[in-house]
């Protein structure tokens, strides 16, 4: 299957074709609604299955498997937010706090983004290292505290160990690390045991959950003028730049083709949960527009529809077009 068709196949997935319903739904201005209730479950159903199939999979994964790619994720959790810093203030002139806010969003992780990457490895019919949702939590954390501190380097102020706590306690890292947990002590024997419920029904939870937030975005777009031009070409250019390191790097490790490329991915994905919160605290003088409008207005769909496809081709690429 060359990379066109694959490319075919993501925009015309229910998945994404549910992303775009749901800008549509908000553009005509439509009564469509997602209850808020039902729209922290669904979100909290996808994290702790991604956990429990994560856990799953380390349980029965070698460690001599494992450590490369760890210390891969860990580069990449420095590297992004320096890379997303210096580009903000040196080519958009971004003032620190923004700049860091700003970077703490691009050096995170979006679990949706990375929840579409697994399924799009699924429909190519290419494995992924099972462990990858650990990987998730390692690059989520230092991210967001490399960013913070590079802000209270230059500024000052802001209570950084209240946002670690934040960080850690979220739901998106308690979900995944408690899932991962849970996964790994019962085995593929307690998977089974739950699969009907955690296994089986994920792609149509998905598809709602994807539905929401193509109406969360959707407003997000309304802001695209005040955010500015340079702001616009970063949400695109980074993510290319960041997984595109991502990709190499897992490859590096030797990470099969779909593992490089999710790991692309996630080093291309920005943050609009975790991040968001920390920023809130760590750093209320900066502007959400900026960096909301960014991660989820530009990033996010551009992930969603063209940048999975690109990190699938480089690493296909890189490991010599297998």
């Amino acid at each position: 299957m060359d990379t066109l068709e694959l490319l075919r196949i993501n925009l015309l997935s229910p998945a994404v074709l549910a992303f775009a319903l749901g800008i549509v739904a908000t553009l005509v201005k439509s009564d469509l609604r997602i209850p808020e209730a039902l729209y922290t479950t669904l979100s909290i159903y996808l994290l702790l299955a991604i956990g429990l199939k994560g856990g799953t999979a380390l349980a029965t994964t070698p460690f001599s498997e494992v450590w490369k790619p760890a210390l891969a994720t860990l580069l990449l959790s420095v590297l992004t937010p320096l890379l997303s810093y210096a580009a903000l203030r040196r080519l958009g002139r971004f003032d620190a706090v923004n700049a860091a806010a700003i970077a703490a969003h691009y050096g995170s992780v979006s679990a949706v983004t990375f929840i579409a990457a697994i399924t799009y490895m699924q429909a190519a019919q290419q494995p992924v290292e099972g462990f990858l949702p650990t990987l998730v939590a390692i690059l989520e954390v230092p991210a967001i505290i490399i960013a913070l501190l590079i802000a209270r380097r230059s500024l000052g102020g802001g209570s950084l160990s209240e946002a670690v706590q934040e960080i850690l306690a979220g739901k998106s890292i308690l979900l995944l690390v408690g899932g991962s947990l849970i996964g790994f002590l019962s085995g593929p024997d307690g998977l089974k045991q739950v699969a009907p419920v955690f296994v089986d029904p994920f792609r149509g939870v998905l598809v709602l959950f994807l539905l929401e937030l193509g109406m969360v975005a959707a407003k997000r777009l309304r802001d695209l003028r005040t955010v500015g031009g340079f702001l616009i070409g970063f949400g695109i250019a980074m993510p290319i730049v960041q997984g595109s390191l991502g990709v190499w790097l897992g490859s590096l490790a030797g990470m099969s083709v779909g593992g490089a490329m999710v790991l692309g991915t996630m080093a291309a994905s920005a943050s609009y949960i975790a991040a968001p919160a920390a920023v809130r605290i760590a750093l209320p003088q900066a502007n959400p527009s900026y960096y909301l409008t960014a991660s989820l207005g530009i990033t996010f769909p551009f992930n969603l529809t063209l940048g999975i496809p690109i990190y699938y081709a480089l690493s296909r690429w890189l490991h010599g077009g297998s």
